[in-house]
């Protein structure tokens, strides 16, 4: 894709991340706003221990203190995103496309449909089903039976038609961390990991091209 950058951050800071995200966020609407055409990127991370907090999202999701995040080394952002709070740590693979919309000719809806869609391809290189549930943004494993289990957690920020902020995909992510809230708001769902799925514990690195190659198409 022309103008288009792929960068890997490898494990980063959650702030230093936004602020990178922030940086070519800002600078690709400055330069739609001169109608110049600044290259869109893609930043991959994996962050260690952090929680974050949808512009909109309910305080009363969150069940952890201060002194909690402390003991279990964890950080708190309330962030521009939409959604609720989520979690991100080691053993996941966070994407935060920063692309203008309209130059793809792509609207909000159909640019997440997307992003689900290149995680459901890649899914299925695990043999596992990825689905999509209705009023709930993000890729599940739905078993008769059984809850749904979200897999990968979607949020963005869109301006003047350029986005940032993306997805989290659990790869072999520890679960655990999830206990401390009700991921994006929910209570009747579950959370899920490749690893949780198939027994795989697939790099990082590996899933990444295989999500690159479908999101691209």
């Amino acid at each position: 894709m022309n103008n288009f950058i792929v960068r890997d951050l490898g494990v980063i800071d959650y702030e230093k991340a936004w602020e990178l995200q922030k940086e070519v966020f800002y600078g690709l609407i400055e330069a739609r706003l001169k109608g110049e055409a600044k290259e869109m990127q893609i930043l991959f991370a994996e962050h260690p221990h952090v929680y974050t907090m949808g512009a909109h999202g309910d305080q009363n999701n969150i069940l952890f203190t201060d002194e909690f995040l402390k003991k279990i080394d964890a950080k708190y952002y309330k962030v521009e995103r939409g959604g609720d709070i989520t979690y991100h740590g080691y053993g996941q693979l966070v994407g935060y496309p920063v692309i203008d919309l309209e130059r793809l000719k792509l609207g909000i809806k159909q640019y997440i449909w997307s992003i689900e869609e290149a995680i459901i391809k890649t899914l299925e290189h695990y043999n596992i089903t990825g689905s999509r549930i209705p009023g709930a943004t993000g890729v599940w494993v739905v078993k008769e039976g059984s809850r749904p289990r979200k897999i990968c957690a979607i949020g963005i920020k869109t301006s003047r038609f350029v986005c940032m902020h993306g997805f989290a995909l659990n790869v072999t992510t520890n679960l655990q961390y999830f206990n401390y809230i009700n991921p994006c708001g929910f209570t009747d769902k579950e959370v899920t990991s490749i690893e949780k799925e198939t027994g795989l514990k697939p790099g990082l690195n590996e899933v990444q091209e295989l999500f690159l190659k479908y999101f691209l198409r």
